[in-house]
């Protein structure tokens, strides 16, 4: 089968009728018509549509070598740069098409479940790990180019260091093992476009204290016991000008319930192993895999900020200020670090005793640390470039009423007319300023984790013995 189109995408998706909850009901309808969703489930098979584009067919997949199967390039595990490179430019095929607001896009958990994958061998002769089981779901995921949600984090309840000692009981767990496989209690968040995939992928965050906390599987989303209950909201009015990007890309975040979900034992990948659920994420392949999905698409987020920054530069004329030109400057460099350090990550590339192609994840690591304060920062300067432009934003209908023909005039821009220039602020408005906007900055501050501790990992595994020699050598040179 391989991969599918659009409107194959969306037909699963509604046929699953996966349990999902907001606003204080069950979605009925077809989810795909439904008002939160329909703009994102349109969005995400456009992305599907592009894996058939002929101009695009070197990029967006790869063919199998025994029959000849075409693949979602995402599902590549790469052996060569030129094979990492190819991923990069896929992921970025999609993300200019979302503006790279689509931060769960199919592309970064089919990355992830690739990254697995291909560290299947640490699962091997381990107690509770069922390294055939990942090999052939892997294998099946790509062949039918599943969509994936995934969860990892527990409900934000007690934070305290000392909560690790406590019998926390709403956390998902595996309460009981049985002759069809484990069963899970509990929730999890915060899984990003709940209920609009094919299937969610839950594993343990490092750092487990209980065994039966230590685990990870895939399940369809419609399985028995599993519900996907949403936060409000966020689309805006759901017109393209007045909610330009949440009436598109706006993904929903969801607490996921397990009310003693069986999951089959040819799902589970391990179970009860405190040992494995620390080891599978810091010697596996998920962390360069992941980032260098994640930089690829930070990069196109960065440079569609870059160009919303300088449309609003020129339609008020303002870019002979050098404040102006000082504040664009600082959007530049942050892309260009960001360009350069993927990069990096490429040409430092190396392989694995398995064949696997690793992109170096220390300038990624940078990339995604720098990211986290620089996102806030490049919505920052555009609010203070757009200024009282980006409050006094009428909506579509006051331009098309009896006083639109005043409003083209009194709110004309440079060389645009009152309507156009409206539109352009609207835009920057849903990016940095609306709820949606306001979620963007907020998803991208904790991207890969909290960014104190991802500063610490920098630290705490960068090669300083090089830097320490050469000081070492200039002292005791005489």
């Amino acid at each position: 089968m391989a991969i599918v189109t659009g409107a194959e995408y969306v037909d699963r998706i509604n046929k699953l009728q996966t349990e999902v909850w907001i606003e204080g009901d069950t979605v009925k309808e077809k989810i795909s018509d439904h008002p939160v969703f329909k703009g994102v489930i349109k969005s995400q098979a456009e992305l599907y549509d592009m894996q058939h584009q002929d101009h695009l067919k070197e990029i967006m997949y790869y063919q199998s070598k025994g029959k000849g199967e075409k693949f979602g390039t995402s599902y590549l595990i790469p052996k060569s740069r030129s094979d990492l490179e190819k991923r990069r430019k896929m992921s970025q095929v999609w993300a200019r098409h979302t503006a790279g607001l689509m931060g769960r896009s199919p592309d970064y958990m089919n990355t992830a479940l690739a990254a697995f994958a291909s560290s299947v061998h640490l699962l091997k002769n381990q107690p509770n790990c069922f390294p055939e089981h990942l090999t052939a779901f892997y294998e099946y995921a790509a062949s039918n180019d599943l969509s994936f949600t995934h969860t990892f984090i527990n409900p934000q309840n007690n934070r305290s260091s000392l909560s690790c000692f406590e019998d926390d009981t709403t956390n998902a767990r595996v309460i009981k093992r049985t002759e069809k496989g484990i069963v899970v209690r509990g929730a999890k968040l915060l899984a990003t476009q709940g209920g609009i995939t094919d299937e969610i992928i839950v594993f343990s965050a490092p750092g487990i204290q209980d065994e039966s906390h230590a685990f990870a599987f895939s399940i369809p989303s419609n399985t028995k016991g599993l519900r996907f209950v949403c936060r409000k909201p966020l689309i805006g009015d759901g017109t393209n000008f007045n909610s330009p990007l949440s009436s598109r890309f706006e993904e929903m975040d969801s607490l996921v319930l397990f009310d003693e979900v069986l999951v089959p034992w040819e799902r589970v990948f391990f179970y009860n192993n405190i040992r494995m659920a620390n080891e599978f994420y810091k010697s596996g392949n998920f962390v360069p895999f992941a980032l260098h999905q994640i930089v690829s698409r930070q990069v196109v987020k960065t440079e569609f900020i870059l160009g919303i920054a300088q449309l609003v530069i020129d339609t008020i004329n303002i870019g002979n200020y050098p404040h102006v030109q000082n504040k664009v400057t600082e959007i530049i460099k942050g892309l260009e670090s960001s360009k350069a350090l993927l990069l990096a990550s490429e040409v430092q590339s190396l392989k694995d005793k398995n064949g696997v192609m690793l992109p170096d994840r220390t300038p990624l690591y940078v990339a995604v640390n720098q990211f986290q304060g620089n996102y806030p920062r490049f919505t920052e300067i555009l609010q203070l470039l757009g200024a009282s432009g980006m409050i006094n934003l009428p909506q579509e209908k006051q331009f098309d009423s009896a006083i639109g023909e005043k409003l083209d005039y009194y709110m004309q821009g440079f060389e645009v007319n009152g309507k156009e220039r409206v539109q352009l602020f609207s835009l920057a408005f849903d990016l940095c300023m609306s709820s949606f906007g306001s979620r963007q900055t907020l998803y991208e501050r904790f991207f890969f984790g909290d960014p104190v501790r991802l500063s610490q990992t920098i630290y705490q595994t960068y090669e300083m013995e090089c830097a320490k020699d050469f000081v070492k050598n200039i002292m005791n040179k005489k």
